[in-house]
């Protein structure tokens, strides 16, 4: 129920994750109350209304065949059946079985709006609540993203990101993070207030627009630099290589040499065929 009228500040970051001054939060919003039936209903309105209701079964007029007799109705010495899909049958058809239908429950709108409140006012007094500058990426970055997560201290937990508006690139950033949930301040529910352990609002969310600091933030070398830093350092791995290749070289000289020097020449090796042939006794005649 509503408890006296609270006032909370937040610890207050920049984009990069750096500390600065405590922020107080809006009184209109945050002023300590906390209606948990009414919380209650919302969260189940709302887990209500994700389901589809495709559950269906069939009763016995829907299932195929059946449409005679099995046997006749006596004479037989077995009990009457008036058809082989009436439920006691295997493949019979469903008595009260489920059938598709709606599960959505309707909230009124004062009752969404004050269970909301009740949801932020819960993480407000359990300290839960971050403020940060203004997101600005020009394209989806990931690291960018965990990078600030890790530096606030949330690895781990699981944090919501509030946006001042629909920010595609924040949101497709945060979206491979499997603690991490980026949405529009507006469209937020009591369910994903109540799902996440870190609340991460945007200050333009909140009407409140904090003031740039200086930070020191670690820029990249420029392009030339990188590129003479890389041409500096290939003659340096290029000594070892040719270091490495010389050996090897050396190697394959002595192994051909050794080669020719098994090799007989061609000049020698006709020189001893002739030689052999000269030395061989002619036959003589019978």
């Amino acid at each position: 129920m509503a408890d006296t009228t609270q006032t909370f500040d937040a610890a207050a970051y920049t984009a990069n994750g750096t500390a600065r001054e405590r922020v107080p939060l809006p009184a209109e919003l945050f002023d300590g109350t906390i209606n948990m039936p009414v919380m209650h209903q919302a969260v189940k309105a709302f887990l209500a209304n994700q389901r589809q209701g495709n559950a269906a079964t069939k009763t016995r007029g829907r299932v195929i065949g059946g449409n005679q007799k099995p046997w006749k109705q006596k004479g037989t010495g077995r009990a009457r059946q008036g058809s082989i899909r009436a439920p006691n049958w295997v493949g019979g058809g469903t008595v009260f079985g489920p059938q598709p239908r709606s599960y959505a429950q309707y909230v009124p709108k004062q009752v969404r709006a004050l269970a909301r409140k009740s949801a932020f006012n819960a993480r407000a007094r359990e300290g839960a609540v971050l403020i940060v500058d203004r997101l600005a990426y020009d394209a989806p970055r990931t690291s960018r993203l965990a990078g600030m997560v890790a530096k606030l201290g949330l690895e781990g937990r699981k944090v919501l990101i509030l946006t001042d508006g629909v920010k595609p690139a924040v949101h497709l950033s945060g979206r491979n993070l499997p603690t991490v949930h980026v949405m529009p301040y507006s469209d937020v529910s009591t369910y994903h207030i109540l799902w996440s352990d870190v609340l991460v609002i945007e200050s333009g969310a909140l009407g409140q627009a904090l003031e740039p600091i200086a930070e020191a933030e670690a820029t990249p070398a420029p392009a030339a630099k990188r590129a003479a830093a890389k041409k500096a350092a290939a003659p340096a791995k290029a000594a070892p290589a040719a270091k490495k290749r010389e050996p090897a070289r050396k190697k394959a000289a002595t192994r051909t040499t050794t080669k020719r020097a098994a090799k007989p020449s061609a000049g020698a090796a006709k020189k001893k065929t002739a030689a052999k042939k000269a030395a061989k006794p002619k036959k003589r005649g019978k």
